[in-house]
């Protein structure tokens, strides 16, 4: 929110002064901070009215009635990470803070409502067949499998439309009369939705080669992954870097479920009982730019590793982006019953 400054108020300050700033800003809340702008708690407008309720005078300390441990948002969190928080709590604010606690902005639910159209292409793989999934995909396109109460792919769709995205190109070849069907041209929703037919196969990169030459950068993601990822955040942060591609990527970690042995030759120099290794995953979603398109080669089976290895051997710059939030490859039917499971509290129905 605009003027967040405005909610800030010291530890020494009163209930007079809390309503005043509560009143200047119209976000119903105060935060305490400390000379540094470190949080210390903070104070809605429900906790001052029920501290005057209980006897408190208007001259009194706000000390005692401040809410010492709020829920807040992260420095760099995304846009729906942050308003999954904000619906998940029914919460009417969320100070953000950076590594240092310190206060540097305050969400609410009105900062999410003016959202820029956005004219870049978002094309949506969603021609595979889901083999690992068996029985489920035997009539049924993977996008098209019910998590909660719709496809898969209409709550991809939904979130990035949400965020400003118009234009829709969905990759298609299994079972693709299914999804066109169901999606029409768009126009329902107010969308401009095309396909990309594949007469073959042409793996998680290779329908880009049926795309029209595009004038700016394409957002490109994966028809079977389920996350609240910031979108618009990314494609901004790849249009301020001097990238061509943007890759997102999640933190993984995987636990070993024995005793590793290091040794130096025969000798045990330690043991580490179960340890955890991380790893630096991609999460489905690229940002590329036009210079990137034209290299994916014409009709032929081609997966995005390949161009993006392509890219990094001729110059081009490949950039990461980390992405927080919930996230969900549906790729095995344990996958598929804990994004059922996860479902209602993440996306809201």
């Amino acid at each position: 929110m605009r003027q967040w400054e405005k909610a800030l108020i010291g530890p020494e300050a009163t209930f007079r002064d809390a309503l005043r700033s509560v009143d200047s800003t119209g976000a119903g809340m105060a935060l305490v901070v400390d000379g540094e702008r470190q949080l210390i708690g903070a104070l809605s407008d429900g906790d001052i009215r029920r501290a005057l309720i209980h006897g408190a005078a208007l001259e009194d300390a706000v000390a005692p009635a401040v809410n010492r441990a709020p829920i807040c948002a992260e420095a760099g969190q995304d846009r729906a990470t942050m308003l999954a928080t904000l619906r998940g709590h029914s919460l009417r604010q969320l100070p953000i803070l950076d590594g240092s606690r310190r206060v540097i902005g305050l969400a609410t639910p009105a900062d999410f409502l003016d959202i820029p159209v956005r004219s870049n292409p978002v094309v949506i793989m969603a021609g595979g067949k889901g083999e690992r999934l068996a029985e489920l995909t035997k009539e049924t396109p993977k996008p098209m499998l019910k998590v909660g109460s719709r496809p898969i792919l209409d709550t991809i769709v939904s979130n990035l439309s949400g965020q400003g995205f118009r234009n829709f190109w969905l990759a298609v070849n299994y079972r693709a009369e299914q999804i066109e069907a169901h999606f029409g041209d768009g126009s329902a929703s107010g969308l401009n939705i095309s396909y990309l037919r594949e007469n073959k196969p042409l793996g998680t990169c290779g329908a880009l080669s049926l795309l029209p030459k595009p004038a700016e950068p394409v957002v490109v993601t994966n028809g079977d992954v389920l996350a609240q990822a910031d979108y618009s955040h990314v494609l901004d942060s790849h249009l301020q870097s001097d990238a061509q591609a943007t890759i997102v990527v999640r933190d993984y970690q995987m636990q070993v479920p024995f005793g590793v042995v290091n040794a130096n030759g025969a000798s045990v120099v330690r043991i580490d009982e179960k340890p955890t290794q991380n790893f630096t995953i991609s999460a489905g979603a690229y940002v590329l730019s036009p210079e990137a398109l034209q290299l994916v080669p014409a009709d032929t089976f081609y997966d995005m590793p390949a161009l993006l290895g392509e890219m990094i051997r001729k110059g081009l710059r490949v950039r990461l982006q980390r992405a927080e939030g919930y996230w969900m490859d549906i790729g095995r039917p344990p996958d598929y019953a804990q994004a059922n499971a996860d479902f209602g509290s993440v996306f809201g129905g």
